[in-house]
């Protein structure tokens, strides 16, 4: 019953009614027709198929045994989508995926971050893991080996960020990575990563917003002094990255 439950909740929350206009406005700025998109932790698919009606090619990439057959049906028929039975990291390999059956959308590889962030992030607190599953796993030069480099990169995964962009050593266009209040730490190494490999530009979206936070791009040392600062008081989000000067196309939302 909790899994239905769960399952359930995702579908009311990502499949809602105007849910997908929303994001294809947002990615309208980074995404354009014939471009490739990574979609790391597609969950459902509500991103995948924003990317796809913008005409992007998406390599769209979920481990989770039983969200997969939903993945398929709600966004696998779509023309240029396609979908990966495997998490990415560091490495290649495989790792144990702790699913919760209420909330599978926090189903993670990271299990420090599991162990501490039900007692930094009060959302949090009634989460339970209650099973783990091997997963196998890709990393993201080895996507792009067989992909090519995408445009654009959509990455949440709770609290596995930084170790997926530990898997990449060539700077991506543009990206996104989910930031999780308790769990700033995480961001903040994913500015470094991302930083390692060129320079980047940044902005951030508060919890399933749509509209940018900041009206001009930050530099990487502001968006560290924000993270530090507790990112604002938001309970979560995504941190968004760009590549100067190779910036996005098209008006900021």
């Amino acid at each position: 019953m909790d899994e239905w439950l769960g399952l359930l909740r995702s579908l009311a929350i990502y499949w809602r009614p105007g849910h997908r206009r929303g994001l294809v406005r947002l990615y309208r700025t980074f995404v354009e027709p014939g471009d490739l998109v990574f979609d790391i932790g597609a969950h459902l698919g509500d991103r995948t198929a924003a990317f796809a009606a913008l005409g992007a090619r998406v390599v769209a990439l979920e481990p989770h045994p039983r969200l997969l057959p939903w993945l398929n049906r709600l966004v696998g028929g779509r023309e240029g989508v396609l979908i990966r039975a495997e998490a990415v990291g560091p490495a290649p390999g495989s790792a144990t995926l702790a699913m919760s059956r209420r909330t599978p959308t926090v189903s993670t590889l990271a299990h420090d971050w599991r162990g501490r962030i039900g007692r930094t992030n009060p959302t949090f607190a009634r989460v339970r893991w209650e099973e783990g599953v091997e997963v196998p796993l890709t990393t993201l030069d080895a996507l792009i080996r067989e992909h090519g480099l995408p445009r654009f990169c959509k990455i949440d995964v709770e609290g596995y960020e930084a170790q997926v962009l530990q898997g990449l050593s060539v700077a991506l266009p543009a990206v996104s990575m989910e930031f999780v209040s308790g769990s700033l730490g995480v961001a903040r190494e994913c500015v470094d990563r991302l930083q390692e490999l060129a320079e980047y530009e940044f902005n951030a979206i508060r919890g399933e917003g749509r509209t940018f936070l900041f009206d001009g791009w930050r530099s990487a040392d502001q968006i560290r002094g924000w993270l530090d600062g507790g990112a604002g008081d938001a309970s979560s989000g995504d941190l968004y990255a760009r590549r100067i000067p190779d910036t996005p196309r098209g008006p900021t939302p």
